[in-house]
């Protein structure tokens, strides 16, 4: 009897040895009989994670969609599923701007809730769609998603992810440990090249509190461009590191766009001369909105028409 008692205590520890292995090492995923355990957390390598997926562009409506969802395990309204073979190591929350974008939604989802249940983590999604005339901004889009998203429920990260992205790789994990983290480092449109170091678009990703501390997003940008690079300066001048993924694991194709594309913003290169000085006058801290909010069976729509917020931006001494 004290044999087995042994015994089963030593195949508990190289268990726990092993998920942290797993854990640590980038280039080793757990092995296909692994077996999980609900009362432990899931591992952030899993065999699930297979590496490339198929991706399939074709248009198709979000009801055939969440049938095929829907037929591989239950999901609570608002998109928000949980694993229950193991515990979900980080809450996630992902948050997709759009206006005129809704034939992107299924193909979307069709990719990124497969992917995310291979990764054993808990998610949610927050659509969050610009109403009105005003030129699209995406950045106070991000932060209206941010503020609805932490009324509802405690998650440890956000990932800001464009509605025409779709990911690659399934090992591209969005889990909430190597945060700040740039995910679309290899975009087909780009063929597949980083446009330039600092470069932070497409999908990213940052902890709770990250975000908080640098004031979220600027709400200044207006129109196309600029909005990431100021995001990256703040996330450097808070004294953090962008981390990305490694090789082919950070590929991803854009979605052919069948609307005109929103008007670039002339004026990014003034303000983002100011990002310093502009940080904690514009973000989280000053944004100001009114939003419609619907629970879909895979999401939470919030509907807003943003309007121009009253900043006096100081000189860069």
């Amino acid at each position: 009897m004290q044999k087995n008692n042994i015994s089963y205590e030593y195949l508990l520890e190289e268990y726990k040895r092993n998920l942290s292995r797993w854990n640590e090492v980038s280039t080793t995923f757990a092995p296909p009989n692994l077996v999980l355990n609900a009362n432990e957390l899931c591992p952030e390598r899993l065999p699930s994670m297979t590496g490339e997926i198929e991706v399939n562009m074709t248009e198709v409506n979000l009801t055939t969609v969440m049938k095929e969802i829907l037929q591989e395990g239950p999901i609570k309204p608002g998109g928000h599923w949980t694993p229950t073979d193991c515990k979900a190591k980080y809450k996630v929350a992902i948050l997709v701007p759009y206006r005129n974008r809704e034939e992107h939604i299924p193909i979307l989802y069709r990719h990124l809730i497969p992917m995310l249940r291979r990764q054993k983590l808990e998610f949610g999604f927050y659509f969050i769609e610009q109403a009105g005339t005003n030129p699209f901004n995406r950045a106070m889009l991000f932060n209206v998603g941010f503020k609805e998203a932490m009324k509802r429920y405690p998650w440890d990260c956000f990932v800001f992810q464009d509605v025409d992205h779709i990911p690659e790789n399934n090992r591209n994990y969005y889990g909430c440990g190597q945060m700040p983290r740039h995910f679309a480092v290899k975009l087909d449109k780009y063929m597949y090249r980083l446009p330039y170091d600092e470069f932070f678009g497409g999908v990213s990703g940052l902890t709770t509190e990250q975000f908080k501390k640098i004031n979220g997003f600027p709400n200044a940008f207006w129109g196309w461009g600029g909005e990431d690079d100021d995001l990256w300066a703040r996330v450097a001048n808070a004294g953090y590191e962008v981390s990305r993924p490694p090789g082919d694991v950070g590929k991803y194709k854009s979605i052919p766009h069948h609307h005109r594309g929103e008007a670039q913003f002339l004026g990014r290169w003034g303000l983002l001369k100011q990002s310093k000085t502009r940080n904690f006058l514009d973000g989280l801290n000053n944004i100001v909105y009114d939003p419609l909010i619907t629970v879909h069976p895979l999401y939470v729509n919030i509907t807003v028409d943003l309007q121009t917020l009253d900043v006096d931006y100081p000189e860069e001494s």
